[in-house]
């Protein structure tokens, strides 16, 4: 039996991982160790290792990475801390395969510490691009520590290749989390009401801001501009949280004050998979920078306004029109996308980032790939 380590740091990452962490808890041959860290441990973001509690998962270990500034000097720490956090779990127990997504802080600390115990690592949602946020470099330095790839579309399996990854090592998946679609339900319009307490009718806006960590300076600038838009167009919002990102509390902020002063307006701090497609179903469009308006969003035909760089580079559906920070292009693309001959021409849209099943794809190559020296000891590929 093999125990497969999987690290979870925040509601977004848990969500992509559902499927995966359930395929790989009910498979006889595998044993699942849930690490469990940053954002999920944070009161200031909901408490949301509850959450997996609730979805019947054991938390095998939790790893404090103290998120209490969103400052660059808070952010360079906090990330020190982690990898000392997961170097003390590495020590105590070993996973076979430690499972990594993405490109946030926490998930770089956890790779890190793992190197020196030599701990094969499989990563998903590599060699995607996001020039804007310095998850980009975290995303590729990530890609260099780990041992198995798993990609979420051919270009970006190219990439890893790309990086010096041998072929063999690198697997096609698709985007792990649109496999919530198959067995969560969406919930009806009165019934995101009650839970939420929020109005549906009518159909609000669903804006996912955060900092453009390579442009923090402008933080408020960029969400100045954002609210300004929103108050011209005079529409219903709702907004959700941001990440634990540099100056990720100045949207915070401005936010909650936005909230306070507009009766059609709500903010929620965690939605959870199931009511945040949910609202992706009913939403009139999503506005702002969030990697589900790449990724999840087509699957949904919900036409999206992507704000600046923060996902600059990244593949996406015809769904997602692209603008500037400035409070005029914002109001000029939304009225683009609210014309019903726009959500007419998505009728037939395809996702991207669509395979059938991922977590089979994922669980089954793990289970079979040789755990020897010839996985730790990476050569570079130099294609011919």
């Amino acid at each position: 039996m093999r125990t497969i380590g999987v690290v979870t740091v925040a509601r977004s990452d848990f969500g992509i991982l559902l499927p995966l962490l359930k395929k790989i808890k009910s498979d006889p041959d595998l044993k699942l160790y849930l690490i469990v860290s940053g954002m999920h441990l944070s009161p200031e973001f909901g408490l949301t290792y509850l959450d997996i509690e609730n979805h019947g998962f054991q938390i095998d270990e939790k790893v404090e990475m103290n998120l209490s500034s969103h400052s660059p000097e808070g952010i360079a720490k906090a990330t020190g801390l982690g990898i000392i956090g997961f170097a003390q779990i590495f020590s105590r127990f070993r996973p076979d395969i430690l499972i990594i997504l993405g490109d946030r802080f926490e998930m770089f600390s956890a790779a890190s510490a793992a190197l020196p115990f030599k701990i094969p690592i499989a990563h998903i949602h590599g060699g995607e691009v996001t020039y804007g946020a310095f998850d980009d470099s975290l995303r590729h330095s990530i890609t260099k520590l780990s041992h198995i790839h798993f990609a979420t579309t051919y270009e970006y399996s190219m990439r890893i290749c790309k990086m010096g990854e041998y072929p063999s090592r690198i697997f096609i998946s698709g985007a792990p989390g649109l496999e919530n679609l198959n067995d969560i339900r969406i919930m009806e319009p009165y019934e995101i009401e009650q839970k939420y307490k929020i109005k549906m009718n009518p159909k609000p806006l669903l804006i996912t801001f955060h900092p453009v960590t390579l442009e923090y300076e402008q933080t408020e600038f960029h969400i100045n501009e954002l609210l300004k838009a929103l108050d011209v167009l005079n529409m219903p919002v709702v907004f959700t949280m941001p990440n634990a990102d540099t100056y990720g509390r100045i949207i915070i902020d401005k936010i909650n004050k936005y909230v306070k002063k507009h009766s059609s307006s709500w903010i929620i701090d965690n939605f959870g998979t199931q009511g945040y497609f949910s609202m992706m179903t009913y939403a009139r469009a999503m506005v702002g920078n969030s990697s589900s308006g790449m990724i999840e969003s087509a699957s949904f035909r919900l036409p999206v306004i992507n704000i600046g760089n923060r996902q600059k580079g990244r593949i996406y559906a015809e769904n997602v029109i692209n603008t500037g920070y400035h409070s005029d292009e914002i109001i000029n693309g939304l009225k683009k996308v609210l014309e019903p001959s726009f959500k007419e021409s998505l009728k037939e849209l395809k996702n991207p980032y669509y395979q059938k099943s991922p977590s089979n794809i994922i669980v089954n190559n793990i289970k079979k790939i040789s755990l020897d020296e010839k996985l730790i000891i990476k050569k570079f590929y130099d294609k011919k």
